[in-house]
């Protein structure tokens, strides 16, 4: 499905995954949420594999609606920050999350041209991560005109082991406007 999308929609694959400009006259302006129905193997595609450090820690996307999100990260030796008792890493816990944020805030992208940058970031570690994978959660909490601010949560056996909030700037990139 992924490989006819492409072919579909060429000029936009490729500006998507950053090898060739689309010229500002073939951009297309969509709601995000046809952003997000008509392209979801191409956005789980773009999230997973074309974001460097998704694909290091091998994160899987689970769940995305506008305004939330659900991903999946596997333990692995990389991860450990604590190396007595086999731990995750609180950084590479709060990465994941400031990531999660950023991906719920993109379900409410207008344009391939906006953009969205960390503010504020705040995480409170409520239990240490066991080697094994876990999960996190992003939802939207306010999104005004220039600030958006997402909750984060991170589980691992059902458990919660993270809770977070990020704060972000929204840049909506009006291209109607430009000639």
């Amino acid at each position: 499905m992924l490989v006819a999308w492409w072919k579909k929609n060429r000029r936009l694959a490729r500006y998507l995954s950053y090898t060739r400009p689309l010229p500002a006259s073939k951009k297309q302006r969509l709601k995000p949420k046809e952003m997000i129905e008509n392209n979801i193997e191409f956005i789980k595609q773009v999230i997973e594999k074309n974001i460097p450090i998704h694909n290091f820690l091998g994160l899987k996307l689970l769940v995305i609606e506008k305004g939330f999100v659900r991903v999946s990260v596997p333990f692995r030796d990389e991860v450990v920050g604590d190396i007595r008792k086999n731990r995750w890493h609180g950084g590479i816990i709060a990465t994941i999350m400031d990531s999660v944020g950023g991906i719920a805030g993109g379900t409410h992208f207008k344009s391939f041209d906006d953009k969205l940058a960390t503010i504020d970031l705040r995480i409170d570690y409520l239990k240490g991560a066991e080697a094994s994978s876990i999960i996190v959660e992003g939802k939207i909490v306010r999104l005004g005109n220039r600030i958006l601010v997402t909750k984060m949560k991170a589980f691992q056996n059902d458990e919660l082991i993270a809770e977070g909030k990020g704060v972000y700037n929204f840049i909506r990139i009006d291209n109607s406007t430009k000639k």
